[in-house]
């Protein structure tokens, strides 16, 4: 498995050992990791704090020529707030570990010309199905249901 979905699970295990969603990201421009994040929603409070976002809050303020040479790696498919600031900035390839247990808007994201691949690695499947069975009331939250 490639070095930068290692990373990105890295962070989901954090995220979930800190009591939160174990859905982890990382944004690398040049082959090197500039950002990296974890869901933070359950640690922070927050409303917006997916994997995605906290790594590209992470990675600080880049120029529009830095977005649109990075890759953003995520353990989960984005969902459609995560997958509209990847449009928004123009990142033009997202690695997936999974989408098996959610699917974000991809067949618009990739309608907008962005690279996905998705890589169905069984690692990220397990620890969503794992959380999931463990903390559905937790999961539906994060994904806006009732």
């Amino acid at each position: 498995m490639d070095e930068f979905m290692q990373a990105a699970i890295e962070e989901a295990k954090q995220g979930l050992a800190e009591g939160g969603i174990p859905i982890g990201s990382v944004l690398v421009i040049d082959g090197k990791i500039v950002g990296r994040g974890h869901n933070r929603r359950v640690q922070k409070g927050s409303a917006i704090l997916h994997a995605e976002m906290d790594c590209l809050e992470n990675a600080g303020r880049l120029t529009a020529k830095d977005y649109q040479r990075a890759v953003l790696y995520s353990t989960l498919s984005p969902c459609d707030m995560c997958s509209g600031t990847a449009l928004l900035y123009k990142i033009p390839k997202i690695v997936i570990g999974e989408n098996q247990t959610f699917q974000g808007p991809e067949d618009y994201v990739r309608s907008r010309g962005v690279e996905l691949v998705i890589l169905q690695n069984e690692e990220c499947i397990q620890l969503m199905h794992d959380f999931i069975a463990a903390r559905p009331e937790l999961w539906n939250e994060d994904i806006g249901e009732d």
